[in-house]
C-alpha cells in the first residue's frame, strides 16, 4: 500500500529559490530556545495570532540581521476546496524559518514553540500539523504579512506596513484586532499594548548570539 503523504509543497505559492545566507544548527537552536522562553510570546494561546508572532519573530531576527522566511500551511479544503484539514481546526497557520547549513546543504527549520518543543524542518512541521490528507505548504519572503482571504495567490499579499504592524503588537498582547471582541478589547487595554510594543522594542537589544 502506498504511504499517504499528509502535506504536499505548493511551488506557485512559494517565492524564494535557494537561501544566499545561513546560520549554524547551534545558532538555530539557540534561537527557538530565545523565542520559546520570552515573556513576549504566549504559545499557549496557538489559536490566536500565529501570523502577528510570526512577523514579531521576523521583525527581529531582520534586525539582527539574521536571514529568515516564513512558512505557510493551509488546509486542503481551505486553499484548494477539497479534502485536506488541519488540527485544531486551523484554515491555515504560519511560523518563522530559519535557513540552516546542514553539512554542506541548506535546509530550513521552523521556529514554532506553539506546535512543537524543538526545531523541525519545515516539511515535517507542515505535516505534524496536518489533521486529514492532503495539507499544502509553501515559503515565502518574511516581509509578507497575510493573504488576501478571497483569493490565495501568489500576488496582492499583504506586506508590512503601519496597520499590520498595530495587529502584530495587539497579536503579542493576544488581541485579535479584526473581530468583534477583540476591537472592544483594545479601548480597555491602550495602556498594556503599550507597555507589549515597549517590550518588543526592548527585545530587538537580546539578540542570543
Amino acid at each position: 500500500m502506498d504511504t499517504i503523504v499528509p502535506t504536499l509543497y505548493d511551488a506557485f505559492l512559494s517565492d524564494i529559490g535557494l537561501p544566499q545566507d545561513t546560520i549554524s544548527k547551534e545558532q538555530a537552536e539557540q534561537l527557538f530556545l530565545f523565542f520559546k522562553q520570552h515573556p513576549l510570546f504566549n504559545w499557549n494561546d496557538s489559536n490566536n495570532g500565529c501570523e502577528g508572532r510570526a512577523d514579531a519573530i521576523c521583525v527581529l531576527l531582520d534586525h539582527w540581521n539574521i536571514p529568515n522566511y516564513k512558512a505557510w500551511v493551509f488546509g486542503g479544503a481551505y486553499l484548494k476546496s477539497h479534502i485536506g484539514a488541519l488540527k485544531q481546526n486551523w484554515n491555515f497557520h504560519v511560523a518563522a524559518v530559519i535557513p540552516v547549513n546542514l553539512e554542506g546543504q541548506s535546509v530550513y527549520y521552523v521556529l514554532d514553540p506553539a506546535t512543537s518543543d524543538s526545531l523541525q524542518l519545515m516539511e515535517e512541521w507542515a505535516a505534524s500539523i496536518t489533521q486529514l490528507a492532503h495539507s499544502y505548504y509553501c515559503i515565502r519572503h518574511s516581509y509578507w504579512y497575510i493573504f488576501p482571504i478571497n483569493k490565495i495567490s501568489t500576488t496582492k499579499w499583504n506586506t508590512r506596513n503601519k496597520q499590520n504592524r498595530k495587529w502584530m503588537i495587539q497579536c503579542l498582547k493576544g488581541i485579535n484586532g479584526l473581530s468583534a471582541t477583540g476591537k472592544a478589547r483594545l479601548s480597555f487595554n491602550k495602556a498594556s499594548i503599550k507597555k507589549t510594543l515597549l517590550a518588543f522594542e526592548h527585545a530587538k537589544k537580546e539578540k542570543p548570539f
